[in-house]
C-alpha cells in the first residue's frame, strides 16, 4: 500500500509504511493519513532516488518517522536508518545474500533476497528467424 501522508504542510507518498498499534488504534476514514508512520520504506528508482534521498528523507525526519529503509532493486541493497534528533543514523547496509534483521523488524530475520523474487535480468532469447 502506498499511503498518502499529510505531514504538516507536506504531502508525501512512501512506497510502504507502518504504524505501531498503540499509535494508530483505528483506521482513519480519510483517504490520507495525518499520523506520521513509525517506519517508511522507499523503493529507489532512477526517477525517484534524488527525491527519496533528499526532500522526502528530510520531511520524514521532521515529522518524527523513527525508521526509514531505502531499498534499491538495481543494486539489491537495503539501507536502514534510525532517526536521532531529526537526523538519520545509518544502522546497516544489507546486500544480496544477507539476512535482514534491523529495527524496527529485528525480532525475526529474513533473507534480503526474498524481496527480489523475480530475476530482473533480460531473458535469454534468440532473435526471430524467418523460415
Amino acid at each position: 500500500m502506498e499511503p498518502e501522508l499529510h505531514l504538516g504542510p507536506n504531502v508525501v507518498v512512501p512506497d510502504l509504511a507502518g504504524w505501531r498499534r498503540e499509535r494508530l488504534t483505528v483506521e482513519p476514514k480519510t483517504a490520507y493519513m495525518e499520523i506520521a508512520p513509525d517506519w517508511a520504506c522507499e523503493i529507489l528508482s532512477p526517477s525517484t532516488e534524488q527525491l527519496d534521498r533528499g526532500p522526502k528523507r528530510r520531511i520524514y525526519a521532521r515529522a518524527g518517522v523513527d525508521h526509514l529503509w531505502l531499498l534499491d532493486p538495481q543494486t539489491k541493497l537495503l539501507e536502514a536508518f534510525a532517526r536521532v534528533a531529526d537526523q538519520w543514523l545509518l544502522l546497516a547496509t544489507i546486500g544480496e545474500g544477507d539476512e535482514v534483521r534491523v529495527a524496527p523488524f529485528d525480532a525475526v530475520g529474513f533473507p534480503l533476497d526474498a524481496l527480489f523474487p523475480f530475476d530482473t535480468s533480460a531473458p535469454d532469447t534468440k532473435p526471430f528467424e524467418e523460415a
